[in-house]
């Protein structure tokens, strides 16, 4: 889990093209999801509020991404969310879920269409089936980056998910985001959770598919 860097930046490593079989413990993730039993706690004007939530999201392949002598496999996703029985967007989310074999550590990048992104980072093994992130505002590494409007009226001050990949090919996560809001002396932990059955299977990456 080092983080020491060799004297050679600039040097890439050899890599397998096929990031399907190098995923490590993201590789129960990959594919087309459907979830009809999420439960989101959100912060409301008289406190906080349940909202049951159908989700829907596809994580897929991207080929092998060098920064000189550091590699990462991953998936790209995209997740897109409604109430139950309505056709309009509850909330929508893209970004990325890499994973460093040489290091352990897994990466979770999120923006949301609300002005707002984040980068989580958690260490692990190749083999786990359960593993947790953590973004942190004011963090130069791994933080948190609002609007004006979001960081004065609803700040982030920290964002963790848990992964729980299921024997059965499910998959969950529940998720916390600390809010501190205007007005209030406590944070608000706005949770959200879910349980995600596989629809369809993942396309293999560009240079999988080449070879």
């Amino acid at each position: 889990m080092s983080d020491t860097f060799p004297a050679d930046i600039y040097t890439e490593p050899a890599f397998d093209v096929d990031t399907l079989k190098n995923l490590g413990p993201l590789t129960g993730m990959a594919g087309i999801w459907t979830g009809s039993r999420g439960l989101d706690v959100k912060p409301k004007a008289d406190g906080p509020r349940k909202q049951a939530f159908v989700e829907r999201a596809e994580f897929q392949p991207i080929d092998p991404q060098t920064n000189g002598p550091q590699l990462f496999y991953g998936l790209r996703y995209h997740v897109h969310i409604t109430k139950p029985d309505q056709v309009k967007t509850y909330h929508d989310q893209v970004g990325y879920w890499l994973w460093e074999p040489a290091t352990g550590k897994i990466i979770q990048t999120l923006t949301i269409p609300r002005g707002q992104t984040a980068m989580a980072v958690g260490h692990t093994a190749p083999n786990a089936k359960r593993f947790e992130l953590k973004a942190t505002r004011g963090s130069e590494l791994y933080g948190i980056c609002s609007t004006e409007f979001i960081d004065a009226a609803f700040r982030t001050v920290e964002y963790r998910i848990e992964v729980t990949v299921n024997a059965d090919g499910t998959w969950a996560y529940d998720e916390d985001t600390v809010l501190m809001i205007r007005g209030q002396t406590e944070p608000f932990h706005h949770t959200d959770r879910n349980l995600l059955t596989r629809i369809g299977e993942a396309t293999p990456n560009p240079l999988a598919r080449k070879g």
